[in-house]
């Protein structure tokens, strides 16, 4: 998001000399989610980032994000799926309806999966514990990771089980990052 920002203010002072196109093509050099965090909203995203399709409305809906403090070279995560189950990814499975409620919203996204998981996983047993640690955690409608990882998280109805969820796991694992927020369903101000 930091990445996504500086450009966001660099294209309002260039905004005569560059497009939107331009602004989403520098920030696809700089990273993959880029684009995504330039546009600043739920988005499905396709390519290596560069496609991006705006989700229907999604509910109000919290999350715990957790990292164990590590990296994972993306990468490394593409080759290990490679090897471990080849170059056919699941088919993309977007939904088209937008969710009730967070409940719903969770029950939907239960139909999809992250093909990275398992390969990010063995590359990384943490991310493992992290999932899990997520899971246990009192009122987690879902646990996923997100990307090619290390940050997992897990969805929440609401800010008081996100809250106390963040509280409790970050006291049983302080060398994690931890922190709830809550999903934005609109664009931040750049």
């Amino acid at each position: 998001i930091d990445t996504a920002r500086a450009l966001s203010t660099l294209f309002n002072v260039w905004r005569d000399d560059l497009g939107n196109a331009m602004l989403f093509t520098l920030g696809l050099q700089l990273g993959a989610d880029v684009p995504a965090c330039i546009e600043g909203r739920p988005v499905y995203m396709g390519g290596i980032g560069e496609k991006l399709e705006l989700t229907p409305h999604l509910p109000l809906t919290w999350l715990v994000l957790a990292n164990p403090g590590i990296s994972v070279s993306t990468p490394a995560v593409f080759k290990a799926r490679n090897e471990m189950m080849g170059d056919t990814f699941s088919a993309p499975a977007r939904f088209h309806n937008h969710p009730h409620d967070t409940a719903h919203f969770a029950r939907q996204l239960a139909e999809r999966h992250n093909d990275l998981v398992a390969p990010a996983s063995a590359l990384s047993p943490a991310i493992a514990e992290v999932f899990s640690a997520l899971e246990t955690l009192e009122g987690t409608l879902l646990t996923r990771m997100s990307g090619s990882g290390a940050t997992c998280f897990a969805l929440f109805a609401s800010e008081r089980e996100a809250q106390a969820a963040a509280a409790k796991l970050a006291q049983a694992h302080p060398q994690w990052w931890v922190k709830a927020t809550q999903m934005l369903d609109e664009p931040l101000p750049m």
